[in-house]
């Protein structure tokens, strides 16, 4: 099976082994945190990394859980590596600077996009996993994935389909298994998710894949259509009519995750602030009230588990990516 990292042991991702931990810069002193906290998401408004830094931090104000405000920022470009260079950077303030994260962390130095990678930041914790969703307006004329896969086989410039980066991954895994080639899919980026789902439901583009949480309202409302989820079994409800890619006979399974990261000089009690913070915000009914509309599977992971996770995931991450010839 075309299976990356299954939930719970192991999921496609990109992340680090804690490094650079030291308190010579930014040190966090002894009442941290002391001022603002700044959360960064390397994408726009509307993106699973921004919906998912805004849904904690909805949840520490309900749950009076941090002493200081905590600042969401947009800091968008190529997927996440503007950022990830930013963070690198910091110096004088890295105790109070955080950022979410996914696969991006380690795929876009895989496939020669980025200059820098996990290694080279403080990776905190894994927080969720999400599920890869293949979607349509609802009045598509692909009424099924085979439809679809198809269609891309036989004449892959005439389907446009909206994905970027590492979401560009589960489609070009199902082509390859429906026996097209993957790296003639004509795959559409746009910045954010909102103009994903604009470009999806105006007609510019035939077919979307994201997460569940991006495209899940609107096929509850009836606007988009899922033709697969690429998840080992079928979603709970409202999703649960969608198929799984492997019952439609595509042996192919797929998540992401989202995690926190700080700067690679980040100090250790700021470190492990964050790490038994954001443990006990996901343990909050707060917390699994949002989980749960998002169809997020709660997936903490910090220290020896996480480094020993993000060891194993990174030579399956880079099998996939040479599997479909998209590995620099």
């Amino acid at each position: 099976m075309k299976s990356l990292l299954k939930a719970g042991t192991a999921v496609l991702v990109a992340a680090v082994a804690l490094t650079g931990c030291s308190a010579a810069s930014g040190d966090a002193g002894g009442n941290y945190p002391d001022r603002p906290i700044n959360f960064s998401v390397g994408s726009e408004p509307g993106s699973g990394w921004d919906g998912t830094a805004r849904a904690l931090v909805e949840v520490m104000e309900r749950e009076d859980a941090v002493p200081v405000q905590v600042n969401v920022q947009n800091r968008p470009g190529s997927v996440g590596c503007v950022l990830l260079n930013e963070m690198i950077t910091k110096n004088a303030d890295a105790s109070h600077e955080i950022a979410m994260t996914s696969v991006p962390l380690q795929s876009m130095e895989l496939r020669g996009m980025c200059d820098v990678n996990y290694q080279d930041v403080t990776v905190i914790a894994r927080l969720l996993i999400e599920n890869f969703l293949v979607a349509v307006p609802a009045d598509s004329k692909f009424t099924d994935l085979d439809s679809l896969l198809d269609a891309i086989v036989k004449d892959p410039k005439s389907v446009p389909v909206a994905a970027d980066g590492d979401d560009q991954l589960p489609l070009a895994l199902l082509v390859e298994a429906a026996g097209g080639d993957p790296s003639a899919i004509n795959f559409i980026a746009f910045e954010s998710g909102g103009e994903y789902l604009t470009a999806l439901m105006n007609g510019d583009v035939v077919a979307s894949v994201s997460g569940v949480t991006e495209y899940g309202p609107q096929i509850e409302a009836g606007e988009l259509r899922g033709l697969a989820v690429l998840s080992e079994e079928r979603l709970e409800e409202p999703l649960a009519d969608i198929p799984t890619a492997v019952e439609l006979g595509y042996d192919v399974t797929l998540n992401n995750w989202r995690g926190v990261y700080g700067p690679p000089n980040m100090p250790e009690e700021a470190v492990e602030y964050w790490r038994a913070k954001l443990q006990e915000l996901l343990q909050s009914d707060s917390w699994q009230e949002i989980a749960e509309r998002n169809q997020w599977e709660t997936a903490y992971l910090a220290g020896d588990e996480l480094d020993a996770f993000l060891e194993d995931s990174y030579g399956q991450l880079t099998s996939a990516l040479q599997s479909v010839d998209a590995l620099k």
